[in-house]
Order: C-alpha cells, then sequence, then structure tokens
C-alpha cells in the first residue's frame, strides 16, 4: 500500500442492515476520534495524540451511509510531508531532527518556550452559527464541511478573543446561540478564565469572515492561583446561570512553558492537589456577574458535566468526579495494549467515574445560623451548609457509579430531566456496556454484546416526542476481534432494546465525541 493510498479518504456504504431504522431518522451523526498512531517509523505515545478521524453516518429514507475521512490540520500536513511525527501532541513531546544543524536546534527549543499548540483538533465537532468545527482544547480550530468532511480551513481564537485554551464542550440555547469557555494564560494581561457567546446568525453569508468574527465576551473570572489555572474540560449551563467548577486538577504554568526544554510532554504540567478545595462559580448568562456566594467542595476531578437546571431557588447540577487524575495515564498506549484482565489487575487503585449531583442555594437567609443545610429540595441527599464565615460547603448526592460520556436529550439541556446515557466502564480504557440511567428512581439499563466497545451514545428525540425518553440511542461499536466487523447500533431508548444495526466494511476506530445533524440543519 502506498503512502497515498494508506492515507486517502474513506467512503463506504453500510453493506450488512439488520433491523428497521425509524422513517424520521433523517440526518447525519458526526463523530470525531484519534485515528492514525503512526506515520513513517514513528508513533505517538498516549491516545489522545492520533491525528484525528472524522466519521459520519448519514440516515436518508431508512438507509444508513458510512464516510470517514482525516482532518487535514496543519499538523497533519507536515507530519504527512516529513513522514514522521513533527508536531508534538499532549502526550508525546517531539524534538528537533538529529539531522539539522545547531542554528535550527536552538530556534527550535527558543520557539517551543511559549508553546504553539498541535492544530490536531481530535475531541470533538463544535457548532457556531451554522458552521461546524473540529475542536479539541487548544486555540486552534478547523472548520469541516459537515457533508463532505472536508476540511475548509483553520481559525484562531486568538484573532477573535483573548484566550490560550478553549473547551470542546460547548453549550447551545434554544435560539442557537453558542456558548463557551476558555483560559487566558499569557500575553493577555491578567490571566483569567474567559466566558463567551457566538450568536446563532454570525455565520457569514458570503463566507468571508469565520462566526468567530461576531464573538461576545460575557465575563471573565480571574484565576484563584495565578501559576497553576484549573484544568477544565466542560462547564455547566441552566436557563439563567453558567456553572463553572475550578477544581483542585491544576495546570503547572512554569512547568508548561519549559516542558519542552526539560524533555517533559504537556500532559505531566496536569497535577491534581487532593489537599486543595473545589470552587464553584455562578455566572450570569445575562449580565455576566458572579454570585456573591462563594460555594466550595473537597478536592475532586471533573471532566464531564451532565446537565444543570434551577428548581426553587436552587442550582442543580450534575457531573462526573473522579477521586484522583489517573485518568489520563489509563490511555497510554502502552497501558492500552495490556490485556484487559492484566491491566484490572495492576490498576485497581484507579478511581472509578462517580455520577454526582451538587445543589446551590440562591437565596441565603442572613439570619440563618451556621452549620444549617441550605438546600430544601426533596428528591436529592445533596446539601450545602453554611459556614461560620459565609461560604456554603457543598456535598454531593451520588447518582450512579461506573459511567463516562454522558449524554441527554438535549431538549433538556439547561432543564429539569430524568435521564442521561453513557458508556459503562469498569477497570480498563474500554467502555464495555452502554447504560441508560433513571435519575428518580436510581435504577439503570443497560445494552451490551460480547467481545464489543460502544462509543458514546447519541440520543436523538423523535419529531413527535411526548416524553423525554421517545427517541432512538445512535453508538458506534468497534471489537478487537477480527471475526466482529465494526457497526453502528440503533436502540429504542424507551426499552433500551436494540432495533437496528448497520456493519461496516471497513475499519472503525473508538472515537470521542460527536453530534447528530438534522438534514434541515446542514
Amino acid at each position: 500500500v502506498t503512502k497515498t493510498d494508506y492515507y486517502s479518504t474513506l467512503s463506504f456504504v453500510c453493506f450488512c442492515f439488520l433491523g428497521s431504522i425509524p422513517p424520521w431518522l433523517q440526518g447525519t451523526l458526526l463523530r470525531n476520534g484519534p485515528g492514525l498512531f503512526s506515520v513513517g517509523n514513528t508513533s505517538y505515545k498516549h491516545w489522545f495524540d492520533g491525528m484525528a478521524l472524522i466519521h459520519s453516518f448519514t440516515f436518508k429514507d431508512g438507509d444508513v451511509f458510512y464516510k470517514s475521512k482525516f482532518l487535514k490540520s496543519e499538523t497533519y500536513k507536515k507530519n504527512i510531508a516529513a513522514n514522521r511525527i513533527v508536531v508534538s501532541e499532549f502526550g508525546t513531546m517531539v524534538y528537533p531532527d538529529p539531522c539539522k544543524n545547531i542554528f535550527s536546534k536552538a530556534f527550535s527549543y527558543l520557539m517551543n518556550a511559549i508553546p504553539d499548540f498541535t492544530d490536531n483538533n481530535l475531541i470533538n465537532i463544535i457548532r457556531y452559527g451554522k458552521d461546524y468545527y473540529a475542536s479539541s482544547e487548544v486555540n486552534y480550530i478547523n472548520q469541516i464541511d459537515p457533508l463532505t468532511l472536508d476540511t475548509l480551513g483553520r481559525t484562531n481564537y486568538r484573532n477573535h478573543i483573548a484566550i490560550n485554551l478553549a473547551t470542546a464542550h460547548p453549550h447551545y440555547d434554544e435560539e442557537g446561540n453558542t456558548y463557551n469557555m476558555g483560559t487566558a494564560i499569557m500575553n493577555f494581561g491578567k490571566p483569567k478564565y474567559v466566558i463567551f457567546k457566538v450568536p446563532a446568525n454570525a455565520t457569514d453569508k458570503e463566507k468571508k469572515k469565520p462566526a468567530l468574527g461576531n464573538v461576545e465576551q460575557i465575563c471573565s473570572i480571574p484565576f484563584r492561583s495565578t501559576l497553576y489555572p484549573s484544568y477544565f474540560h466542560s462547564f455547566g449551563m441552566t436557563e439563567n446561570y453558567i456553572v463553572f467548577v475550578e477544581q483542585a486538577f491544576k495546570l503547572d504554568i512554569l512547568k508548561l512553558a519549559t516542558a519542552y526544554f526539560r524533555d517533559v510532554n504537556w500532559g505531566s504540567c496536569l497535577k491534581f492537589d487532593k489537599d486543595d478545595i473545589t470552587l464553584i462559580h455562578l455566572v450570569s448568562r445575562k449580565t455576566g456577574k458572579t454570585v456573591n456566594a462563594k460555594y466550595y467542595a473537597d478536592a475532586f476531578v471533573v471532566f464531564h458535566h451532565i446537565n444543570a437546571y434551577e428548581e426553587d431557588s436552587h442550582v442543580v447540577f450534575d457531573l462526573i468526579t473522579y477521586q484522583d487524575s489517573n485518568l489520563y495515564d489509563m490511555f497510554y498506549i502502552h497501558n492500552m495494549k495490556q490485556d484487559v484482565d492484566k491491566f484490572i489487575e495492576t490498576n485497581k487503585d484507579f478511581s472509578r467515574p462517580t455520577c454526582q449531583r451538587f445543589v446551590l442555594p440562591l437565596n441565603v437567609d442572613k439570619e440563618t445560623p451556621p452549620n444549617t443545610n441550605l438546600v430544601r429540595l426533596q428528591d436529592t441527599t445533596a446539601k450545602a451548609m453554611l459556614k461560620q464565615d459565609g461560604s456554603i460547603y457543598c456535598t454531593p448526592d451520588t447518582i450512579f457509579e461506573g459511567l463516562e460520556l454522558p449524554g441527554i436529550n438535549y431538549k433538556f439541556n439547561s432543564k429539569k430531566y430524568r435521564y442521561f446515557y453513557g458508556t459503562r466502564v469498569e477497570w480498563s480504557p474500554y467502555p464495555s456496556k452502554i447504560a441508560k440511567v433513571d435519575i428518580a428512581t436510581r435504577t439503570h439499563q443497560v445494552w451490551i454484546e460480547e467481545e464489543c466497545y460502544p462509543s458514546e451514545p447519541v440520543f436523538v428525540a423523535s419529531p413527535d416526542a411526548a416524553e423525554e425518553d421517545d427517541g432512538v440511542i445512535l453508538s458506534s461499536v468497534v471489537s478487537f476481534n477480527p471475526q466482529k466487523p465494526p457497526f453502528l447500533v440503533v436502540l429504542d431508548a424507551k426499552s433500551f432494546k436494540e432495533i437496528a444495526r448497520a456493519t461496516i466494511d471497513t475499519a472503525v476506530h473508538m472515537d470521542l465525541h460527536g453530534l447528530f445533524i438534522h438534514d434541515n440543519s446542514t
């Protein structure tokens, strides 16, 4: 196979179809994740480093069509042109070619004193205005065509808003506006977290300007510790508030700035301070002002929020927590290559993901005595204790254990809801089941197939839905057994029974995140 053939576009029709696709399911499921781990004689060390491969499953008149293309980022182009990995990633630091002269080497080291991050956007797909972008957590995003999967061009957040990093998990309101968060670390004055909004009508009809050209800053929040900002992968949003968890999992700025010189990767610049606290910020979506109350909790690590809403003068938000930061270590390639049983045996001390609910009271009577629980909701054991100094110490209600990559019926985003979906994980990097959790009854249902590993489940509501779980769940499924080809599974979200699957005649990689685009939205 030639290099050109190896890196070519893949496009296939799903060839083996079982079951029946609901006739109302019309649109495209976009997926993003790492898809290429070696170039020439060089290989990545971490699964989160693999070059982005965009997948799509298009549903049209009862048929399913599959397509995939590598994201043609600048990182991809440089690596392929050199036939070796030449751009550093999260867990893989790359150094100058040993054949370079001393002046080239010195220049390379100088340029890496302030990292210019890769644009290998392998985490999610974001919509800004009517444009779609492959995203990760850096200042670069790459616009894609959601139908052809072509890469249309790179956009730099820093050309539009003063941030170095941004999340790959934005929120969308009912009007189609996009809300996101970023971190301003260097060259932008006092370091801070920045919350911003991109209006629904931000797309330039003549396509001469990116949607980010119309970005609006909602507010900024100063770092609690100037040299150790909180890492955040997502955030919460209710009808009136942004929920930002400033956790004890932190980025060491000095270590980041010197990582290249000290021969350490960027991933090692993240550290969990188990003796610290977690601060919880509530920011008004309308005014940009932060609620004065100081909400805090014990130290934990969080990557994914599930949902948030307001009820009876409380803000309720659900997220997935860990008691340590070992999750990233699990995804080093040498760990993922271990036999599953061996991995479980050697990593029993890893913290399991726990779905937890926090409740923040919005109104505090000045006459309330200290050590009073301010939570008045009856369907949760979460507490918010008023302390002597006026701060509020929050303890969560545990909903479920052993679930990641959560998703909901997005029509209930920022609203009170009952169900969420995710992949069941035990003590290995491979998800083994898809789960549906009923928060009201604290029960769950699962879909499982032996030797199969499903991706993040995506809920698509039926157009005439009367209940929250009227719709389907979509998940792409892979297997390490060569006799089991990959397939897309379609589950009835209410019964959680399989109603259809489409088997794909090509290799499909485990992926991370994505979204469903209804055919009238592209």
